[in-house]
């Protein structure tokens, strides 16, 4: 399904080495006027820079914890028409982003690179093991509900029973993640499936060399300079950076924009409060809750609605439609527990309890630099599932179901080396 494959990344890309790049003389003491004129000599993305160095391959890596939902009463949800009860199983934890960019390619004023994913278990950050067994949906009973035309429903209920396949399954946490050979589509499906081996791009951004203040901005994604996922001029820009990096002297007045290529969408983030992180003053920008908000709460959003049925006439709010972007796959995507979502959504799966403390999406920028120093990408991915007359396992089921799978915790700390933390925080407080 590849759904949050890089193609399925919030924050996609490398985070800058912001902490190498200052130890090499971004921020030094000799006054705002020199102190600008060195940031915008070295944070351009060229070769000799010392942006350009940690550009390819930043000092961090980025950890991927995720939660499974485990389905507590799958028999009596099939049987009986009862409500869906889920338990939260993990984190399961595994490195990801520790590749560096390839294929760069440069031309005039932008370059080009792809983003190889990988994916490593660490068990010693994880509460048990890549086999631990979940209930979790059926991907290809749920996928084959929306894109079988209804006509074949009779044949695609005889498959399933044919297969001894149901409304759920109970599979290894590796498989659910990482793909598994499924009986009825006799191929292999996974939440993350393809991942390893595979990359994000190619992303074409502006390298700042001759206008700093667009630096590290998107001009291209997959070689198109827009998206055509939403058959809307607003919704298919391509805006902002790749959330990895910002044009330098931030204004905390003033939101900030960044793609992501696993919601297919470019969003804006707001400045929400100072934090200290590890002696250095960084601003936190948070995706406000209009972000995923209905269409009569955030009249940007109604190009994101596609379709009126699930969404209950565009009026369903807390989720994001990605079946323009994933094939036709009944694929959406949330914060995790709905946060932020339609209150139908927490009823029709018992269990969630969304958490503002946990479940929001935040990026912690070095005002200065633009360098973004830690974030948390807090993201969930959901299917869709519905009544149907015709195929047995479906036949309680008496509303559309967005039904949460994964949810994910996608974090990165730059300063994870105590040495390089430590002469940071001497070189800027020195300058201030």
């Amino acid at each position: 399904m590849g759904c949050c494959n890089r193609r399925c990344g919030l924050l996609a890309g490398a985070v800058f080495g912001a902490a190498l790049a200052i130890l090499g003389g971004i921020l030094i003491p000799l006054g705002d006027q020199i102190i600008q004129s060195t940031v915008e000599k070295e944070a351009v993305i060229v070769p000799g820079t010392t942006a350009y160095e940690n550009w390819i391959s930043s000092a961090a890596f980025v950890y991927r914890q995720m939660w499974l939902f485990d389905v507590q009463n799958a028999l009596d949800v099939v049987e009986l028409g009862a409500t869906p009860l889920v338990k939260e199983r993990g984190p399961y934890t595994y490195k990801v982003r520790y590749l560096a960019k390839s294929n760069i390619t440069a031309h005039n004023d932008a370059v080009s690179f792809l983003l190889p994913n990988g994916a490593i278990f660490e068990p010693d950050m994880s509460v048990g093991s890549e086999d631990d067994l979940v209930t979790t949906l059926n991907l290809a009973v749920a996928g084959a509900y929306s894109l079988v035309p209804k006509n074949m429903h009779l044949f695609l209920d005889g498959i399933i029973k044919s297969t001894n396949s149901s409304l759920f399954q109970r599979r290894s946490v590796r498989e659910i993640l990482w793909g598994y050979q499924d009986p009825i589509l006799k191929d292999i499906l996974g939440v993350f499936y393809p991942y390893n081996g595979t990359f994000d791009g190619y992303y074409t951004v502006n390298t700042g060399q001759d206008d700093i203040s667009r630096v590290a901005m998107i001009e291209r994604w997959q070689g198109d300079s827009k998206l055509s996922f939403w058959n809307d001029t607003y919704c298919d820009t391509l805006n902002g950076t790749d959330a990895s990096s910002f044009p330098p002297f931030v204004d905390k007045n003033k939101p900030i924009y960044f793609f992501s290529s696993d919601i297919c969408r470019s969003v804006s983030s707001t400045f929400r409060e100072t934090q200290d992180l590890w002696g250095i003053e960084v601003y936190r920008y948070v995706l406000p809750p209009s972000t995923f908000a209905s269409p009569s709460i955030n009249p940007d959003n109604k190009c994101f609605c596609t379709e009126k049925l699930v969404s209950r006439n565009c009026s369903m709010a807390g989720v994001l439609d990605v079946g323009p972007c994933r094939g036709g796959a009944p694929v959406y995507i949330s914060l995790p527990h709905f946060l932020h979502g339609s209150d139908y959504l927490r009823q029709d799966v018992l269990g969630l309890n969304p958490s503002e403390e946990n479940h929001f999406t935040y990026l912690d920028i070095e005002p200065i630099t633009g360098f973004t120093l830690s974030f948390a990408k807090r993201l969930q991915v959901n299917m869709m599932y519905g009544p149907s007359k015709v195929i047995s396992v479906l036949k309680h089921v008496k509303e559309y179901t967005v039904f949460p799978i994964v949810w994910l915790n996608e974090v990165r700390y730059i300063f994870q080396n105590r040495f390089i933390r430590e002469q940071c925080n001497k070189k800027v407080r020195y300058i201030v």
